[in-house]
């Protein structure tokens, strides 16, 4: 059942790093997909509502608004990351207040699914999110 599996919204350029962290998702029971743009991302966010949006802090702080448009399923959460070797950039307080936490990945890698299995259980706890993934957060496998 395809569509009761939470879909995970990778956002960035990062391809490599991307398509690793799309494949741990997938062992965990989740729909991951990637965008590289914030305009792709929030296209494929309105055809169907991610738990999750793991955004890249460049892009983010790129187009804060654009960011924040992103539309997330009822108790979805957004996260930021950074690359080991990226510079920092700052944040507009608007974005630092929307976001979950920020992330140094690959090294915060199981950090990241620690999170993301955390918000689909506080959704299946609350039942937040029946409408949007059928109520079954964290498939049985």
């Amino acid at each position: 059942m395809q569509e009761s599996m939470p879909l995970i919204l990778l956002v960035g350029t990062e391809l490599p790093l991307l398509e690793g962290l799309s494949q741990s998702l997938g062992a965990l029971g989740f729909t991951p997909m990637v965008a590289q743009s914030l305009h792709e991302a929030r296209e494929l966010a309105t055809q169907q509502a991610p738990l999750v949006g793991v955004v890249s802090r460049r892009l983010a702080a790129e187009s804060s608004a654009e960011m924040l448009s992103i539309p997330l399923a009822p108790g979805g959460a957004l996260v930021l990351y950074g690359a080991v070797s990226s510079t920092l950039v700052s944040l507009s307080p608007a974005l630092q207040r929307s976001v979950l936490a920020e992330l140094t990945l690959p090294l915060e890698r199981n950090r990241l699914l620690a999170l993301v299995q955390h918000v689909a259980d506080r959704v299946r706890a609350t039942g937040r999110g029946r409408d949007d993934i059928h109520g079954d957060v964290h498939p049985r496998g």
